[in-house]
């Protein structure tokens, strides 16, 4: 009688099991806590669903698509969004990448000039906004700089009472509390440069201005491209800062960003249907800004 024996397992397999093992978690936690929500919105978004109903959900096809799009209302939120994009932008670029050349120069203390400007970002932003709330007051810090610097004592620039100015104050507060973050990235974007070059171009006799402009900015424009759309993709979710202004009396209407408009739409009027077409096309835009993220880190690893 012959024993039949199995073959030993090699050792490929006892590694791809492992490793299976180890990327269970991950995979379980990405399908419930990412991928189920995204499908449940993509149902929901062709159903007419309240938040609080007992009856069951009724099939509308594409109806709620259509009333999104022709929603004044839908509309406005992208023109905040938008503005609010922009004009973050140029201040915390520009800012950050100032900062980031003026640390990455220095030879002693930069690690405490870092944590110092990185150290708002850690704040939470509910935080952040609260104690803005209180500068921007009629009789807060706001009026007082603004009035020193202009010499207008005793005006009260109505910083979340004007249309104007409270998109500026929820610019402001951003701006506040992203610069360091972002300046970090250019701060390791400019100790990647190999210091041979800076070095070679010392010898040939470039000033401090020349090695900047001609060796600095160029080797780092990989960074810039990846902090650029960083910054778009962030921005893009902001919802605490216009949320709390607005709870605080300020006019809603110029600061009623795309997530805020969700967050109203879903929890105030109770509407899944439209909340989540609008979820889903914020999503779409953060996934082609995704993926303008990952082409420009891409690029950088050629520098």
């Amino acid at each position: 009688m012959k024993l039949s024996i199995s073959p030993p397992r090699s050792l490929e397999t006892k590694r791809n099991r492992w490793g299976w093992a180890f990327v269970a978690p991950g995979v379980l936690f990405f399908s419930t806590f990412s991928l189920y929500p995204i499908l449940s919105a993509i149902w929901t978004s062709f159903h007419n669903k309240k938040l609080l109903s007992l009856k069951p959900p009724k099939f509308i096809g594409f109806q709620n698509y259509a009333k999104v799009l022709e929603s004044t209302d839908f509309w406005n939120s992208v023109r905040a969004s938008a503005t609010f994009c922009l004009g973050v932008f140029v201040p915390i670029f520009c800012l950050s990448l100032l900062f980031g050349v003026l640390i990455a120069s220095r030879s002693k203390g930069r690690r405490f000039y870092q944590m110092a400007l990185y150290s708002p970002a850690v704040l939470s932003s509910v935080v952040t906004a609260s104690v803005w709330a209180i500068m921007f007051d009629p009789r807060g810090l706001a009026n007082q700089f603004l009035n020193g610097l202009m010499g207008t004592p005793g005006i009260d620039h109505r910083w979340l009472a004007d249309a104007t100015m409270v998109q500026v104050s929820t610019m402001v507060v951003y701006v506040w509390k992203m610069v360091g973050y972002y300046c970090i990235l250019f701060v390791t974007g400019i100790g990647k440069i190999p210091v041979s070059v800076i070095e070679a171009s010392i010898i040939d006799g470039a000033n401090a201005w020349q090695r900047l402009t001609r060796i600095t900015m160029p080797l780092l424009r990989p960074t810039m491209a990846l902090v650029s759309v960083m910054i778009f993709t962030n921005s893009l979710k902001t919802f605490s800062t216009q949320y709390l202004f607005s709870q605080r009396g300020a006019p809603s209407r110029p600061i009623n960003v795309l997530t805020l408009n969700i967050y109203n739409t879903a929890i105030v009027e109770q509407n899944l249907g439209l909340a989540s077409v609008m979820s889903l096309l914020l999503f779409a835009v953060l996934l082609l800004f995704a993926w303008a993220q990952v082409k420009a880190g891409g690029s950088g690893e050629d520098m």
